[in-house]
């Protein structure tokens, strides 16, 4: 992949004109993907995909493009000469950009992840033992990512990494469901025996009558992979600095009338797992980590070269989008084996979804439970819960409802695989929190 990108790379740059810009860049998988159903086999391939993307900057102009690359050189250089005439016209007729980024040449970087990870061939016998018997639903993405960007200054940058992904439901003969995602680089036969065993025990507690719980506040717990959820909805109108300026993030409050979180909850954009690369599309790199919220205030917030650019403002080097790529929330001091003494009465949440704003200036998200979402009194588990609808400011459960955060750090995944796998995580603790309001 990475001989490919080189010399496509070489190829295209070689064909620009005086006062033309190119920026290459390079998104490629070689994966192996498996679809089970019922502890069974369903379907299983193998892929090798990738694909380019073009940014042509002339005449104070910026124009996009791409192409899927073939193998064959000569075809992929014909759509790429093909994509950079297409772009030469556009550029002489639609307006001047008023925030253009310019390329630069700030150094290159060559970065490759090794991993001892779940060889091909032996990816059915390690999944499929720790399963048997169990309705067991789910799809393993497993092998080597490539990411590149390139410049016509001369910079380039190279990213490749392997990685494994095993997103599965267990599921009772009354459909209901615990969720899992057993993700990393190095594969542990012991601790995926493990983490399947405490999906399996959650799986017993799923088949208990559900209970109804009326709409109101309750203590509640969030498992790591519903704070993620959460997390990630700061990704859309929240830390993103345009969003800010342009009066459509949750975080005015916070940036505007000082408002702040609870002293116990930081995030950082944090790089240094590897996860993704630090370079972003346009071929900038990013600080290792950068400090957005630290113990409940507001420190930075992601920062586009193009939003520097528009507001007069620093970047950090932000994608364009201006979303978090690589976000770790602080851990705290609550072992997970008091979690449910510490609610004594109330609600063990696994996992959300269907988020969505309701209030975005005020914080407001609202969704539903699912999966593995119990009712707990006297610090014990009595049953599972039916689906319920939430909406509530995250100004409250992260702020000042938030009671303890785990002292356990939990690597939740991007599991996406719509056109490609995708890199990132999200690394985070479970919280409880002292009011947490159903709805509906």
């Amino acid at each position: 992949m990475e001989q490919i990108f080189n010399k496509l790379s070489e190829s295209l740059f070689g064909q620009l004109n005086e006062g033309e810009h190119l920026i290459l860049s390079f998104d490629g998988e070689n994966s192996q993907f498996v679809r089970f159903n019922n502890a069974s086999i369903r379907q299983t391939g193998l892929v090798d995909d990738a694909d380019v993307g073009l940014k042509f900057i002339a005449n104070g102009r910026t124009c996009s493009g791409g192409f899927t690359v073939s193998g064959n050189f000569d075809t992929d250089i014909a759509r790429g000469s093909s994509e950079i005439d297409r772009m030469r016209i556009e550029s002489e007729q639609i307006p001047k950009d008023p925030f253009l980024v310019m390329p630069e040449n700030a150094g290159s970087s060559h970065e490759i992840k090794k991993a001892n990870g779940l060889a091909f061939e032996d990816a059915v016998d390690a999944i499929l033992p720790a399963v048997s018997g169990a309705d067991f639903v789910g799809i393993l993405a497993n092998g080597k990512m490539f990411r590149g960007s390139a410049n016509s200054l001369g910079q380039k940058h190279w990213f490749e990494t392997e990685s494994f992904c095993l997103d599965y439901s267990l599921v009772t003969p009354e459909h209901q469901m615990v969720k899992g995602c057993y993700a990393g680089s190095d594969w542990n036969q012991q601790d995926y025996e493990d983490y399947v065993k405490r999906s399996r025990d959650k799986l017993v507690l799923m088949e208990r009558k559900p209970v109804k719980v009326d709409t109101g506040e309750y203590r509640t717990w969030f498992e790591a992979a519903a704070v993620a959820d959460f997390l990630g909805m700061f990704s859309w109108n929240g830390i993103s600095e345009a969003s800010l300026r342009q009066g459509c993030s949750g975080f005015g409050r916070m940036r505007h009338d000082d408002v702040r979180l609870s002293s116990k909850f930081s995030i950082v954009e944090d790089f240094s797992p590897g996860f993704c690369p630090k370079f972003n599309s346009n071929g900038e790199i990013s600080p290792d980590t950068i400090s957005l919220i630290e113990n409940g205030s507001l420190k930075n917030t992601l920062v586009s070269s193009r939003s520097a650019k528009e507001y007069g403002v620093e970047s950090n080097f932000a994608e364009g989008g201006e979303y978090l790529r690589s976000p770790r929330m602080e851990p705290g001091s609550l072992n997970h084996n008091d979690v449910t003494k510490n609610i004594d009465k109330g609600l063990f949440l696994s996992n959300i979804h269907y988020l969505n704003w309701s209030d975005n200036a005020g914080g407001r998200i609202t969704g539903l439970t699912r999966y593995a979402c119990f009712w707990v009194e006297n610090g014990e588990i009595v049953a599972p819960i039916e689906t319920m609808r939430f909406d509530d400011s995250f100004y409250r459960f992260f702020g000042d409802q938030l009671v303890q955060v785990e002292d356990k750090l939990t690597v939740v995944p991007e599991v996406h695989t719509y056109g490609q796998r995708s890199l990132g995580a999200t690394t985070c603790p479970g919280i409880l929190v002292d009011s947490f309001a159903l709805t509906l």
